[in-house]
């Protein structure tokens, strides 16, 4: 029914050759109804988004929002780990689950990123990237409200990660349910506090802030899924083979 209830938004490619090729390249069919999400998803930044980001960076130090933004990273590790199995890439796999064990225990949970400091860099997957390291195409751009730039692959792929994450599976009891509420809102205000200042510059700066998002996101998933793609390296670590 939703998939209908798309098609029913959609618009029709144009017919001049220019116009198609710029159609094309968008990869934005359902642009009408994308620009009305952006439209209350800009409200509400505006409105309540926006002021809680800024009063959070008032009230919270730097180190602190740091240590905050390493543990939600931490806690995510898993997700990256099962998807670096999807695609196939054992070492980044096993970067992910390294890096999981060091900051867990040495990272007093995962508010200090000890294991970059031991040669081990996040790096980012999801579904939707290893969904498209796959070859399954990203389909339509979607602008969900509030969620912000998405696709129906990464769509998909969001479904996916939260099915993933370990942490949706906590059993009542010790507090962990309270405490998984407490870091997914927190790692949300602290990702919002993150970007505020650069979407305040893209609003300010862009004559087509829409336009402007959604060139930048579909370009750096494509730079992101053609980067895993392209790593493959050896599973043995750097610091073993040259022993």
């Amino acid at each position: 029914m939703g998939l209908l209830a798309l098609a029913g938004c959609a618009t029709p490619p144009p017919k001049d050759p220019d116009a198609l090729a710029e159609y094309n390249e968008a990869n934005d069919r359902y642009e009408k109804m994308n620009r009305k999400a952006f439209g209350i998803t800009m409200w509400a930044n505006k409105y309540t988004l926006r002021p809680v980001a800024k009063a959070y960076i008032w009230a919270v130090p730097r180190p602190l929002r740091n240590s905050f933004g390493n543990l939600y990273q931490t806690m995510n590790e898993p997700v990256v780990f099962f998807n670096d199995v999807g695609a196939g890439k054992s070492r980044r796999a096993g970067d992910a689950f390294v890096r999981w064990c060091i900051n867990m225990t040495a990272g007093i949970g995962g508010l200090i990123d000890v294991a970059s400091y031991a040669g081990y860099k996040h790096h980012d997957n999801d579904a939707g990237l290893t969904m498209a390291t796959w070859g399954v195409p990203s389909g339509p751009y979607l602008f969900l409200p509030v969620l912000g730039p998405s696709s129906f692959r990464d769509g998909i792929g969001y479904g996916i990660d939260v099915g993933l994450a370990p942490w949706n599976y906590v059993p009542r009891g010790y507090g962990l349910v309270t405490f998984n509420w407490a870091y997914s809102i927190m790692g949300t205000i602290n990702g919002m506090a993150t970007n505020v200042d650069a979407l305040d510059q893209v609003l300010k700066d862009s004559l087509d802030p829409y336009a402007t998002i959604r060139s930048a996101y579909q370009q750096q998933r494509k730079a992101q899924a053609a980067a895993i793609k392209a790593d493959n390296r050896a599973t043995v670590p750097d610091w073993y083979s040259n022993r």
